[in-house]
């Protein structure tokens, strides 16, 4: 699904020039679970972002369901992310005056699909993140479980073929982050392939395997216990 050859990323000229990713080389299949670990600088972050399309490479070569995409312009990135790459983020990322119904339904705006079937696969998304109960409530009428809930049925909208999760438990309690984790962890069991990132060692413990970063580079490569 996802492989990088010898990726850097490199920001600023001369003496102000720095590297957050300094020559990475990883593959990862369809259908895994990986958690990205790594302090605040180990580069965790800015690979999340050129793997999501959010972001591209100074150099080297990143390859996403056999294309490459390193060269693309902004508008094919940008269609790429939207039909392939669902995101959940820390902050959730809700329109705070739209339902759940309606921010589930955002990332289809400019597909092809009618009003109607948007709507039904919304409704029907929502309902798969036990959230069915709350189709018209706002993100503010929700708490920050089920903020997250919304953001994993949009993120799965598009029938994507990897979800990017950058800390998706960082602004939650323990026990409602258990739940969240038990519902990736769901996703994955059911074939959806899963790239997480997060600071905390019990966190990525939920994964199957676990990619450790410092400075830049790949320092660990391990498979969880099953």
């Amino acid at each position: 699904m996802i492989s990088v050859q010898n990726l850097t990323r490199s920001y600023g000229e001369g003496d102000a020039r720095v590297t957050a990713l300094a020559g990475i080389s990883l593959e990862i299949g369809r259908n895994e679970f990986v958690a990205i670990m790594g302090t605040s600088g180990s580069g965790k972050s800015t690979l999340m972002n050129i793997l999501g399309c959010l972001d591209q490479q100074t150099s080297g070569e990143y390859l996403l369901d056999g294309r490459s995409v390193g060269s693309l312009d902004d508008d094919t990135l940008s269609a790429l992310r939207n039909r392939q790459i669902g995101f959940i983020f820390q902050t959730f990322h809700l329109l705070p005056r739209l339902s759940a119904l309606r921010n589930v339904m955002l990332p289809l705006r400019y597909s092809e699909i009618d009003d109607s079937s948007a709507e039904q696969r919304a409704r029907a998304l929502l309902e798969r993140v036990g959230l069915g109960h709350r189709l018209h409530h706002t993100p503010y009428e929700m708490s920050g479980g089920q903020r997250q809930r919304v953001a994993i049925a949009r993120a799965l909208i598009n029938n994507p073929k990897v979800i990017f999760a950058d800390e998706p438990t960082g602004n939650l309690d323990s026990k409602t982050s258990q739940e969240i984790l038990a519902l990736l962890k769901q996703l994955h069991r059911e074939g959806q392939t899963i790239v997480m990132v997060t600071h905390e060692s019990e966190i990525a413990e939920h994964a199957e395997r676990v990619i450790r970063m410092s400075d830049g580079l790949v320092v660990e490569d391990t498979r969880c216990p099953a």
